[in-house]
């Protein structure tokens, strides 16, 4: 199978309006990749990838709407290649600019990611040791250690979140509509009012401030800025110009999308007050795109299978993506910066974020040379909704395509024409063409696999369900006004094709 390089991927399927991603005949499709092999085994072209970014986009499509969701920016990497990446929605709604893989975001927390690397460049040249005392190695470091008996706040438990440390800065900066996020001394000048919430090593305790620290480890490790630090040995070996450890004021209004607040009781979100995070940037202040993260996680694949040096030494990777904390009550595991859960017995690493305005995720299945990548442009809604699904949908076609490339049952042309969503007083029915028949998908839902209902054609344009042990149920009837396609009844009442 020809690949393409990931530093070229631009592939994508053509904009659309924000509510209309998907369905009316599932017009848009992914643009053939580069190298041109869309003829020749790129995996995306295949129908068995087709149908399930069919099925995914329609899931999302009801999402969005129901969701009130403005933006969205999703790509799936296979072990080093951006394989589909798209943008939902609108990157500016106001001004109709639509979202795109290319869509700036603040990526919020996934920046904890890149602040942990550099901690962990320094230790391996030796600047630095896990098990220092915070305090030895930053000398205005003056937290009060409120159980003296306990560990010190040392290094790893920093980048565990296991050092006792509060979760924040003595600032309200999460407080809006202002967000008064601290500078560097702002923060240093705070540490004399704050003390350890828990002995060290104790409980997990999600900490932006020693994380914020963690980027000022780096500085006084490396004698060089933050900024400096992190595009040198870090954005700028792996080709990510459009990731800043800020937001640039450059792309405000243009490439770097709007952020809206929550869903208020009213049902409407709000434009988000625009942002600088100032010291707390190494926690939570970076900004990126789809395929800037899409390199970050290439690059750990690559590392991984080829090991050597890169960035990092492969076992200084290895060793940050292992289970470093495991909090008492088993629910939250931690690597060296990395979150460390369990998902259908493969071990996941990545990380989260939600900052005014955003949220986002990127998760890598190491096992399976897979990651997914959501950037939203909203509070309150789950960017680790839409990677599951795209995991269990796009992921697990894409690996079915590569262990049986020659696998795929073409969708018949001719049922094109029942595709849709249709509505009742009841709910909403997505049709979509599947392997050699359709399906039928209730909307909205968490599941969209679990909700499919397979139907056979039986009879011109009437169908039936297709139960789990091979025999038919209930018939799907369509109806049609002067020979179209018109509306569905099932148990012998209707639902209207809205599109």
């Amino acid at each position: 199978m020809t690949r393409m390089p990931l530093p070229r991927s631009r592939r994508r399927r053509p904009s659309r309006r924000a509510r209309r991603p998907v369905l009316v005949a599932l017009f848009g499709v992914l643009l053939a990749p580069l190298s041109g092999c869309a003829q020749t085994g790129d995996p995306t072209q295949d129908p068995r990838f087709e149908q399930a970014v069919d099925l995914f986009e329609a899931w999302l499509d009801a999402r969005m709407d129901y969701e009130k969701i403005p933006g969205m920016s999703v790509g799936l990497v296979h072990d080093q290649d951006l394989v589909w990446a798209k943008g939902y929605g609108f990157a500016h709604p106001e001004t109709g600019v639509a979202a795109t893989p290319s869509t700036m975001y603040s990526v919020c927390s996934i920046s904890k990611l890149f602040t942990s690397i550099g901690v962990m460049q320094q230790r391996d040249a030796g600047e630095l040791r896990l098990d220092d005392a915070v305090a030895d190695l930053l000398p205005w470091y003056d937290v009060e250690q409120a159980y003296p008996d306990g560990p010190s706040v040392r290094v790893e438990g920093i980048l565990t979140h296991s050092s006792g440390l509060p979760r924040e800065s003595a600032h309200p900066y999460w407080t809006g509509p202002e967000f008064p996020f601290p500078t560097r001394d702002e923060i240093i000048e705070g540490l004399a009012e704050q003390e350890t919430l828990y002995p060290g090593e104790r409980y997990f305790q999600y900490s932006n401030l020693g994380m914020a620290l963690a980027g000022q480890l780096i500085e006084q490790a490396s004698g060089m800025s933050y900024d400096d630090y992190v595009r040198e040995h870090i954005l700028d070996p792996l080709a990510m110009s459009d990731t800043h450890t800020d937001i640039p004021e450059e792309h405000r209004r243009d490439r770097f999308a709007t952020g809206y607040t929550r869903m208020r009781r009213d049902g409407e979100r709000a434009p988000a007050t625009f942002f600088q995070t100032h010291g707390i940037a190494p926690a939570a202040g970076f900004s990126s795109t789809v395929e800037d993260l899409a390199r970050f996680a290439s690059w750990q694949f690559r590392l991984l299978e080829n090991g050597g040096t890169e960035i990092l030494g492969v076992n200084t990777l290895r060793e940050m993506q292992r289970v470093h904390w495991v909090d008492p009550d088993f629910d939250t595991m931690w690597g060296l910066g990395f979150s460390v859960s369990e998902r259908d017995g493969d071990r996941t690493v990545g990380h989260g974020g939600s900052c005014p305005g955003f949220r986002t995720t990127l998760q890598l299945i190491p096992a399976r040379k897979l990651a997914g990548i959501v950037l939203v442009s909203a509070q309150g809604t789950s960017p680790g909704g839409v990677y599951s699904q795209l995991i269990e949908i796009l992921g697990s076609a894409l690996e079915s395509i590569h262990a049986n490339p020659g696998g795929g049952t073409r969708r018949p042309a001719a049922l094109a024409e029942y595709e849709g969503l249709y509505e009742s007083t009841w709910g909403e029915t997505v049709i979509l063409r599947w392997d050699d028949g359709i399906v039928a998908v209730g909307v909205p839902t968490d599941n969209p696999m679990g909700a499919m209902r397979k139907l056979r054609r039986v009879d011109g344009d009437t169908f039936r369900r297709v139960r789990d042990d091979g025999e038919l149920g209930e018939a799907y009837v369509f109806h049609r006004e002067g020979g179209a396609i018109d509306r569905l009844s099932v148990h012998g009442n209707y639902s209207r094709k809205v599109r």
